[in-house]
């Protein structure tokens, strides 16, 4: 990839209006170009190691850079990165998937369930409750602590979750709200000829931990 994604998400930060943002539309129209053609890229290769992507498209896993001001103090229009949920079903998937965020000094590539509904997250968390240590062993696995730090912490609950006893001695694993990993890459590594690689390696890694979570879904 470019450097001219980056360059127009540097701009519409700075930049955050209408009226820039369609005087500006040929240069969005072609970093988004370049987002889709890279994830065109990835969702065969990752197809190799897990044949639920093989059938979805860019366009299916891409998230609008429109943004839903309705609820929100910050009426900024547009989100000042791109992102894509690789899946199924593409971006409305609701089981594990792959994401990839593109935003100046923010850029990750993640694997898991974000936002799980309360029968889908206690799914997960019984998976887990009663098979720590298989979980624990993919979260230790030699190719994947390259990459991650443990399950992503976002929300956590301040106490234990219903149904489950407060002296698990892995509680605070279950105390989740959302079961994810992310490794960080770097602008010099996104722009570099090997970036495709590195992700489709990252990812690569992190299907163990999403065929752990589908089979918690799916019973």
């Amino acid at each position: 990839m470019t450097d001219l994604v980056l360059s127009f998400l540097k701009e519409l930060e700075q930049n955050n209006t209408r009226e820039w943002f369609h005087a500006n539309k040929g240069w969005y129209d072609e970093a988004k170009l370049e987002m889709e053609s890279l994830v065109n890229t990835l969702i065969p290769g990752m197809a190799r190691f897990d044949p639920t992507v093989k059938f979805i498209t860019a366009k299916e896993c891409m998230f609008r850079i429109f943004r839903d001001v309705r609820f929100s103090k910050d009426k900024a229009p547009y989100k000042t990165n791109f992102g894509a949920w690789i899946a199924k079903t593409g971006r409305k998937s609701s089981g594990p998937g792959y994401y990839i965020h593109i935003q100046p000094g923010e850029s990750f590539l993640a694997a898991g369930v974000y936002m799980p509904d309360p029968e889908t997250l206690k799914k997960i968390r019984q998976e887990i409750y009663y098979n720590i240590d298989e979980f624990k062993g993919i979260l230790e696995g030699k190719e994947l602590k390259k990459y991650i730090h443990g399950v992503d912490e976002m929300d956590k609950l301040k106490r234990p979750p219903k149904d489950f006893p407060a002296d698990f001695p892995d509680i605070e694993i279950l105390k989740n709200k959302h079961f994810t990993v992310s490794c960080t890459f770097s602008e010099k590594q996104l722009s570099g000829p090997n970036f495709a690689d590195f992700a489709l390696k990252v990812y690569k890694t992190m299907y163990p931990f999403n065929v752990f979570l589908g089979r918690a879904i799916d019973g």
